[in-house]
């Protein structure tokens, strides 16, 4: 068996170069990295002290949006106002556009994303379809059909006032946040002057009756509130990733037989997860299909539709 070649001094060189300059490319990444991780840093804390210097809900409303426009192309805020939601201010469209904004009303039936974030409490991704966002909305920020928007609910105690809606290159984690500091800063400017007490008159309390919930031991509590956040992600995920098939399981009013997979291997995981190991446990994930999918048309889930876990 002949010896191998010996490497030729060319080759050795070119070697080496190859191996400098692999070297000096990694360098400049990880300075590149860094960088871009203080910049963003340095972003979000002056977004954050901007937001919490605000001295009203309009200038509240103003510098969330400003600040959304650094992480997305295009940023929203809704007032919800008894289940309206009313245009507040826009940036990413034309001028007309976004006069036009100030003027909208859309009723949360009309746009069933924007009320998931509502009634979830939750980030909601959607399609930009007018069966999601609803045909004013698509039609005014000009929409493609396979866009996504992303929508952050402003939570202050049990409600939400606002939403923040974002579409195009979205930086979720960022807009998440900024959303969670304007709910709180929005919570202390909302706070109503205390009326003056009137004279104080003897009346007879009953004791407050004890809600189903209240009287859960905590650790049960913790268990429904882990289940309710799988079935919201479970069913989200298919309202985005199966968005073809949702709509024309609506169409049909047989949504079990356009995502049956979908909806067994969620129940399966449910079952086995939540249903099994809590005897006071809901099915969720029917709640969740009735409410997000079928809007509130249980029938649409089609006759072959096992119904609930039991």
């Amino acid at each position: 068996m002949s010896a191998p070649a010996p490497t030729s001094p060319l080759r050795q060189m070119l070697e080496g170069q190859l191996s400098q300059l692999s070297n000096e490319v990694e360098r400049l990444f990880d300075e590149a990295r860094g960088r871009a991780r203080r910049e963003l840093a340095d972003q979000l804390n002056q977004s954050v002290r901007r937001i919490r210097q605000s001295r009203s809900l309009d200038e509240l409303a103003a510098t969330l949006l400003d600040a959304a426009m650094a992480f997305a192309a295009g940023a929203a805020i809704f007032r919800i106002s008894e289940a309206i939601l009313k245009g507040e201010k826009i940036r990413g469209v034309a001028a007309e556009e976004a006069a036009a904004f100030s003027a909208l009303e859309i009723p949360l039936s009309a746009a069933p994303a924007l009320a998931g974030a509502v009634e979830s409490r939750d980030p909601v991704i959607a399609v930009t379809t007018a069966a999601e966002v609803s045909a004013r909305l698509v039609a005014l920020a000009s929409h493609p059909a396979d866009g996504r928007a992303h929508i952050y609910p402003l939570v202050v105690k049990d409600s939400v006032p606002a939403l923040l809606y974002c579409w195009g290159a979205v930086q979720g984690a960022a807009l998440e946040m900024l959303a969670q500091v304007a709910a709180a800063v929005w919570d202390l400017l909302a706070v109503p002057e205390a009326p003056v007490p009137e004279a104080p008159q003897l009346v007879a309390i009953a004791p407050a009756p004890v809600s189903a919930w209240d009287a859960l031991p905590a650790e049960d509590q913790a268990i429904h509130l882990r289940a309710q956040r799988f079935a919201r992600v479970q069913v989200a995920e298919m309202r985005l990733q199966d968005a073809a098939a949702v709509q024309s399981g609506r169409m049909e009013r047989n949504l079990y037989g356009a995502l049956r997979s979908r909806i067994d291997a969620a129940r399966a995981t449910f079952r086995q997860s939540y249903f099994a190991k809590c005897s006071n446990m809901v099915d969720y994930i029917h709640v969740e299909l009735v409410r997000t999918l079928a809007h509130d048309d249980a029938d649409l889930l089609g006759k072959d539709y096992p119904g609930p876990l039991a």
